[in-house]
């Protein structure tokens, strides 16, 4: 899933961002609340985790436009501020979740997790479509009880494809919730991981609409 980090220290930014990617996120990074609202607003990002104290706009500022635009994406307060009124000011303006310097990335990349579940309405850490069961934690899929092994993007696709099912999703989208900024992203890529899904787990797990997109029927064979 695709998360936009807003932290204005090069260094914490950056661990951030190399953790979240070891832990199967796509993440990209911006340090400032301006760019943090562009990026918002090209991006269909799964989750936000958002620092206070930023520049050219602050992060509590980039909270309540968000809200007051009524865009719904998680929002995830990462700040030093550890008074229990900074966390009510927090919350109140709109954050779904608040951890306080220094943190666990274990801890950071479970909490997003279980936003990302309630957003999406599957409180249950388990996604299960069919026979088919995906934890997003252990990053592992079984089918009818089997294990698959699938390469890191197999997997990613899959669970973009089980968190949407009944949704039809076009190359564009998928594309988006697969790849970080900067990322080479082949024209045929998409494709190439949809026919290792199919391959390892079965040729009617995903139908291609010509013209329109992918479809994962809410029961999958």
């Amino acid at each position: 899933m695709r998360i936009l980090v807003v932290e204005d220290d090069a260094l914490l930014g950056d661990g951030i961002q190399a953790g979240l990617r070891q832990r199967g996120f796509v993440v990209d990074w911006v340090r400032d609340g301006v760019s943090a609202l562009h990026a918002i607003a090209a991006e269909p990002y799964a989750a936000v985790v958002l620092d206070l104290g930023l520049p050219r706009r602050s992060g509590l500022e980039v909270l309540k436009s968000l809200r007051q635009e009524k865009n719904p994406v998680p929002v995830l307060i990462l700040t030093a501020r550890d008074t229990v009124e900074d966390r009510i000011i927090g919350l109140d303006a709109g954050a779904d979740d608040y951890l306080v310097k220094p943190f666990d990335l274990g801890e950071l990349s479970a909490r997003l997790r279980a936003l990302i579940r309630r957003a999406s309405g599957q409180p249950a850490p388990l996604i299960a479509v069919g026979a088919l069961s995906l934890d997003p934690a252990a990053r592992t899929v079984s089918y009818r009880g089997e294990p698959k092994i699938l390469s890191a993007r197999e997997f990613d696709l899959l669970q973009v494809f089980m968190s949407n099912a009944g949704r039809v999703l076009s190359r564009e989208q998928l594309a988006s919730a697969l790849y970080a900024w900067g990322e080479e992203i082949e024209s045929n890529a998409i494709d190439v991981h949809l026919h290792h899904l199919r391959k390892k787990i079965s040729p009617d797990i995903v139908q291609t609409l010509r013209g329109v997109g992918y479809l994962m029927p809410k029961e999958a064979p």
